[in-house]
């Protein structure tokens, strides 16, 4: 295993606007010992016994590759949703490397792999696994090199496990993963279609790590040790030929189920395109906001693909559903909101003449006719207190979206043959009808009406996700729309919560990004690990699943979780610890995700990989990923915040948690009684920093409604995302359209430069006053500076506000409250991280100084210290 690059001074790297990937190093951090968890706000559970049986069948290995939400990828599929696409790709050279400091997601390093080795059907069946030991080591069992893998899909917090029980379990460091089932691969994996060869025993599948008898085909599985046959297919003459198989020569195989399940399973182009989305939009709008959103609706109408259907609703104080059949005039059926619809007002919407849904070759000049017809809202009424049925309204629009299929009368409902998806533009709160809430805070029952209405929302929610249909809520507008009501909505739902300032460009984005998002239904995550390695809390966008397979697999220890969707933005935290000291040299993983793409087609992805074990703790801090240990913290740190006093106190735990590493991991400092935080980590204080004055748990952002998204948002996003809105990216202007990448302190405030800082939710563009002094060259800075902003956030979602102004602005404040203070350092502590200050004059210096908007935030440093914890270098 490489050894991490050592610390230096100083750090820069020059970039210019275009598409790149940079890589750094990711980690993460254990959380302390509990019971098998699994929190997307969801409770604890012990890890239940699932799995499902395949019949093997004979196998056809097919060449193309799967995405694991897009499905089959053909010449022309649409273009996929990241949560962001990873760091830019930039094509100018990078400058040498000063300081150690890290802003873009980084891959794994690779882990060490293990023979597929063989034996001959006349020995006896012993083997060397790393899980069952090796009573007689024969020479034709010895394992030979294979070469290293890795997964873009699971980022370990180390890529060593520490083999001792007492030092492994530290909560404050620990051990975990983070696994993204629906991340989009380059290369893709390898595809099969055939049912995957299980171990009969714990429900493992086979994979490269497997040692395999050639002469009967079994082969031993690495979880249990247990020895399955594998129908004479494993049966081959050398160890060569078993490198055909696929799930014997990859770490990462998707297993594609059509046949007997899905006799009539055609792959086609892309069934998103027939895909029904439905826009609920709010109607209670003043003429300004409906301005903007009607701009925004009609670019969104021209994005869709022509086989796309559409359905649009209006919601205020009655449900109207639009009728497309009408294409002269905007004509639509109303629905009294004040109670959930009718058996009877249902059916006679959805059998009767009208035509809701409709395909977007056919109807886009109706929609554009509808969508200009809306007017504002006329009464003298406040925003909060205009009477809106959101509710109502997402009951109809899943009624449409079921049609026919709907068998009313029995309260039975069938599943769509593609995913659904309603999305929801609200500029107020749901005020009237089922899942509704008072006008006023004040309202003497509102507590009681407002649990009830969470509760009524919630169920909703999961009622749409039964019928396959997620819901996106993008809320816009200077109205408080009750986030603690609408929010389970989404949640439930397998669909994400998205608040604006208005209803203009960074709305119209995540509008047309929510319907491009590709969504995986039917989803099932399943964790194996070693006996030696026990899972103990899992935080992500997913609940427990109930699954009892015992009579199939007799000891499927397996942790099961239940995903809402299967999305690329999507990412689990698992944390988990050693059961006892660990004797073998390798303890092993297995993550399979379950799930139906959409094409309708099952997928089965299997990713197995290997970890090995060491005795020495420099050996192990060596290998931990500071990036994926941040986020690790941050997102067990975030599941305990659920409101603004909590969000103190868990600050405070960040302040315990830094004090813990340095207790046990650091160094004595010499002739005294602190202790120095350990050099092999020195990047997590930092990321640590800017969580715990961040956002997600800082106060530079006002709303407490405001806080609760991102950090919702937060617990369920990829890694890259889930970076970034834990640590910002820092990218300087240079001349000739250059970028150079900078750590993200208040040293880089130059008067003379423009700045980028990318913080996951938004992007800020900072002028320097010297450089706005100049309108020519300003506007050219600002241009480019756009471009790379646009550039970096190209397929994220939710997409981030871009926001540019000037030095010493009101809003500059937006950009100086996320740098770290530096300002009040020592000169020679400024000059480590910014090597380009020796270079400054006096005068220069003196207006770099006066450039800085003093708060009473402590540096770093200052921040470090003051836990009686001496800073690691080189910070």
């Amino acid at each position: 295993m490489a050894t991490p690059p050592q610390a230096s001074p100083g750090y820069s790297r020059t970039i210019t606007p275009q598409m790149d990937s940079l890589s750094s190093k990711p980690d993460q951090s254990a959380m302390s010992p509990a019971p098998p968890t699994i929190s997307s706000g969801a409770p604890r559970f012990p890890p239940p016994i699932s799995q499902q049986d395949q019949i093997p069948s004979p196998s056809i290995k097919l060449p193309t590759m799967l995405s694991p939400a897009n499905g089959v990828k053909t010449g022309s599929s649409v273009p996929h949703m990241s949560t962001p696409p990873g760091p830019p790709v930039f094509a100018s050279p990078v400058r040498p490397a000063a300081v150690p400091f890290r802003t873009s997601p980084a891959t794994p390093q690779p882990v060490a792999f293990s023979s597929a080795s063989s034996l001959p059907t006349s020995s006896p069946p012993y083997f060397s696994n790393g899980s069952v030991e090796l009573q007689q080591q024969l020479p034709s069992a010895m394992e030979e090199p294979v070469p290293d893998g890795k997964s873009p899909c699971v980022l370990f917090s180390a890529h060593k496990v520490l083999k001792h029980k007492k030092q492994a379990n530290v909560p404050s460091l620990g051990f975990g993963v983070l696994v993204s089932p629906g991340r989009d691969t380059s290369p893709g994996p390898q595809v099969i279609q055939r049912d995957p060869h299980r171990c009969h025993d714990c429900g493992a599948y086979s994979n490269l790590y497997s040692n395999i008898l050639i002469g009967s085909g079994q082969w031993q599985c690495v979880i249990c040790g247990n020895l399955n046959g594998s129908e004479g297919e494993y049966i081959a003459l050398s160890k060569e030929e078993l490198r055909n198989f696929p799930e014997l020569s990859s770490p990462l195989v998707d297993f594609i189920q059509t046949g007997n399940k899905r006799p009539s399973f055609v792959p086609v182009t892309d069934s998103r395109t027939s895909a029904p989305v439905v826009l609920v939009i709010d109607e209670c709008l003043d003429e300004q906001h409906l301005q903007y959103l009607q701009s925004s609706l009609h670019a969104f109408v021209d994005s869709l693909p022509p086989t796309t259907r559409i359905g649009i609703i209006l919601y205020g104080r009655a449900v109207s559903v639009y009728d497309f059949s009408e294409e002269s005039i905007a004509s639509a059926e109303v629905i009294p909101g004040g109670a959930s619809p009718t058996q009877e007002a249902l059916k006679a919407l959805i059998y009767g003449t009208g035509i809701s849904l409709s395909p977007m070759h056919a109807s886009k000049e109706v929609a554009h006719l509808i969508f200009s017809s809306l007017r504002p809202y006329k009464l003298n009424v406040p925003e909060a207190s205009r009477d809106r049925c959101l509710g109502t309204a997402v009951e109809v629009a899943l009624a449409i979206i079921q049609g026919p299929s709907a068998d009313f009368s029995r309260g039975v409902v069938k599943r769509p043959g593609v995913n659904s998806r309603i999305i929801v533009c609200a500029g107020g709160p749901n005020t009237y009808g089922p899942g509704s809430v008072p006008h006023s805070y004040t309202h003497p029952n509102y507590p009681h009406k407002e649990k009830t209405a969470i509760k009524w929302m919630e169920h909703l929610g999961r009622e749409a996700h039964q019928q396959n249909t997620v819901i996106d809520i993008l809320c816009a507008g200077t109205c408080p729309v009750r986030v603690p009501v609408l929010q389970p909505l989404a949640k439930a739902s397998g669909g994400a919560f998205v608040l604006h300032d208005d209803f203009g460009e960074a709305f119209g984005m995540n509008l047309q990004r929510a319907s491009a998002r590709a969504a995986g239904s039917h989803g099932l995550l399943e964790i194996r690990c070693s006996d030696d390695i026990l899972v103990t809390q899992v935080v992500g966008p997913g609940e427990e699943a109930h699954i009892e397979n015992h009579e199939t697999f007799k000891n499927d220890l397996s942790l099961c979780i239940r995903m809402l969707s299967v999305e690329e933005t999507q990412c689990f935290s698992i944390s988990m610890e050693n059961r006892h000291d660990i004797k073998s040299d390798f303890v092993f993983f297995q993550f399979a995700i379950q799930y139906s793409n959409v094409y309708q087609a099952d997928i089965t992805r299997v990713i197995t990989l290997r970890l090995p074990t060491v005795d020495s703790v420099p050996e192990y801090l060596q290998c931990v990923e500071d990036e994926v240990a941040a986020v690790l913290i941050a997102k067990r740190t975030l599941l305990g915040a659920k409101s603004h006093s909590d969000a103190i106190d868990m600050r405070t735990t960040i302040d315990e948690r830094v004090k813990d590493i340095a207790l046990k991991f650091g160094s004595q400092v010499p002739k005294s009684k602190l202790r120095r935080f350990p050099k092999e980590i020195s990047l997590l204080p930092e990321f640590l920093f800017h969580l715990r004055r961040g956002p997600l748990l800082g106060n530079i952002v006002g709303h407490e409604d405001e806080r609760s998204v991102l950090r919702n948002l937060f617990l369920n996003a990829s890694f890259d995302l889930s970076l970034r809105m834990v640590a910002p990216r820092c990218l300087m202007h240079r001349e000739g359209g250059t970028f150079e990448e900078l750590p993200a302190y208040d040293l880089v405030m130059q008067s003379d430069t423009a700045v980028v800082l990318d913080h996951g939710t938004d992007v800020f563009i900072w002028l320097g006053a010297e450089l706005a002094a100049d309108e020519g060259r300003s506007a050219a800075a600002v241009a480019t500076c756009k471009t790379l902003a646009e550039e970096l956030t190209e397929l994220r979602f939710p997409a981030p506000r871009i926001l540019a102004f000037k030095e010493g602005s009101s809003q500059a404040r937006y950009f100086v409250s996320r740098l770290i203070p530096a300002h009040k350092d020592p000169p020679y502590e400024q000059e480590a991280r910014f090597p380009q200050l020796r270079t400054l004059t006096t005068e220069q210096r003196t207006k770099l100084k006066s450039s800085f908007i003093h708060f009473d935030d402590p540096s770093i440093c200052e921040w470090i210290r003051s836990l009686k914890v001496v800073p690691p270098e080189p910070i």
